[in-house]
């Protein structure tokens, strides 16, 4: 067995397939991008991602079954079993996240006609890390390239697109997941939290059904196109692109294909196409909540994470105050690596060895340096009360008084309460589940102090007691709407 193992991992560091997909900094740009609308559109009730409670609507897509996720020794989520199939993993909540410290994303792209074809779990194309942080309304992202030579746990040096197919075939704890979260942990020195891993069939089909995107190209580039024979050229100029010419562009990286610097020029076109995606998406909100059904069903059958629907709800509200200019995006140049080669068994393969102080100062600076670690420190009380979040009590329990003593005890503790008032004063609008038995928050915009202090204070263990509903012009940042729970069971004299 430890000889077969050896023979197998010998294989795959020998085997350099075509690259066929190196999307995961695009995803980048889906998950910025549909994220903005995800809380809009009114689709939770046909979440497929994760598991929720209740049954989903007849009109709703199907999905299939998917693999449990836990947290491994290392604090990292990962997969119970293997993820080999595309069904998305069902996933408990993961640890609460407070909504105020740095959450960091492994956004992996994979094509599955390796897998189809008999030759074996797929390899990772693409490794993207991305970086939110709510306190400073900053985001990051950096690309791992596909051939860059590191230490995978468990299997040596090998190049780190064999992580994921390695974790697959072996059934890991975490499978594919877990073993490249835990690579590029180890490679990189920062921790990650979630993963997302997206099927590039869904991303085609993702930019079409937003109308295709525009970019600015600096040079001719000739695309191989899948499934077509020949090749599309793009040239230089303003251009705009369909999903699979998208796709293509994105993914060229050769000198006979116009792209003179591999994959430092691949990934600079990438970032085109994730701010193309971005722009296109700000600029057409209205009519893409109209497609949000079919945009649904693109998203759910090619992305596969272990975020849960809450997580990437208060993602989504903090996604859309990142300014442009706040998104710092990394590229490993060769300044920070270079092109070599390994000899094995009298074979040359073609590999990239990091230089790892400079990839760490590149890491600092697009993650933050010494700041990787939760940003919200200090008392959450005193946090609570310098955000200073307007926050409207209402009384959804039927027990008379708890409204306005409810708004004597929040303020009492340095909460810029308004209010109170009733369920009368807000017919139907917020009469949401699980209202009256349980309390329940409507987030008008992204105010993670006082999110985490009102979710502790009243002990939210459920997804929908947070109801995402963004409006800029609301005259509360969040809405408290006190329910039975609380009114019986509190802390006020």
């Amino acid at each position: 067995m430890v000889q077969k193992k050896f023979d197998l991992v010998q294989k795959m560091r020998s085997v350099n397939r075509p690259s066929a997909l190196q999307m995961g900094i695009m995803a980048f740009g889906l998950v910025l991008a549909v994220l903005l609308y995800i809380f809009l559109t009114g689709f939770v009730s046909c979440w497929g991602l994760t598991s929720l409670p209740g049954v989903r609507p007849p009109s709703c897509s199907s999905s299939s079954t998917p693999a449990a996720v836990a947290t491994n020794p290392g604090d990292t989520p990962v997969a119970l079993t293997p993820t080999t199939s595309l069904d998305a993993p069902q996933v408990p909540l993961p640890p609460p996240w407070d909504g105020a410290s740095r959450v960091t994303i492994m956004v992996v792209g994979l094509d599955y006609r390796d897998w189809l074809a008999g030759q074996g779990p797929p390899r990772s194309d693409t490794m993207i890390l991305l970086t939110i942080d709510p306190v400073s309304k900053t985001a990051g992202m950096l690309s791992v390239p596909r051939d860059m030579w590191v230490d995978i746990p468990g299997f040596g040096y090998n190049r780190i697109n064999s992580a994921y197919a390695l974790g697959e075939l072996y059934k890991l704890p975490g499978g594919g997941p877990g073993l490249a979260m835990k690579t590029v942990e180890n490679f990189l020195g920062i921790p990650i939290q979630y993963y997302a891993q997206v099927d590039f069939v869904a991303f085609e089909r993702m930019i079409d059904e937003i109308g295709g995107i525009c970019v600015d190209v600096p040079v001719k580039v000739d695309v191989g196109v899948l499934d077509e024979h020949g090749t599309t050229t793009v040239d230089a100029g303003h251009q705009c692109l369909s999903g699979k010419v998208a796709l293509g562009y994105a993914r060229a990286r050769d000198l006979n294909q116009g792209v003179a610097m591999g994959d430092v020029d691949r990934s600079k076109n990438q970032q085109q196409v994730i701010l193309a995606i971005r722009d296109k998406v700000l600029a057409n909100l209205p009519a893409l909540v109209a497609k949000a059904g079919p945009l649904y069903d693109e998203i759910s059958s090619g992305v596969h994470t272990n975020l849960s629907l809450d997580d990437v709800l208060r993602l989504a509200v903090l996604a859309k105050d990142i300014p442009l200019s706040s998104i710092k995006p990394g590229v490993i140049d060769y300044t920070m690596m270079t092109d070599t080669t390994y000899d094995l068994n009298g074979q040359t393969l073609a590999v990239l060895r990091p230089f790892p102080d400079k990839i760490r100062e590149l890491v600092d600076n697009v993650f933050g340096g010494g700041s990787m670690g939760p940003m919200a420190s200090g008392d959450p009380t005193q946090l609570m009360q310098q955000e200073a979040a307007r926050v409207l009590i209402i009384n959804g329990s039927g027990v008379d008084g708890i409204g306005q003593k409810t708004y004597d005890y929040l303020k009492s503790q340095g909460m810029n309460v308004m209010g109170p008032g009733n369920m009368a004063d807000y017919p139907d609008k917020y009469y949401y589940p699980p209202l009256p038995e349980r309390t329940m928050m409507i987030v008008h915009a992204g105010k993670p102090y006082a999110m985490k202090y009102l979710t502790d204070l009243m002990k939210f263990d459920s997804s929908n007691q947070v109801v995402m509903d963004f409006d800029p012009n609301a005259a509360a940042d969040i809405v408290l709407a006190v329910g039975s729970d609380w009114a019986n069971s509190n802390p006020m004299p």
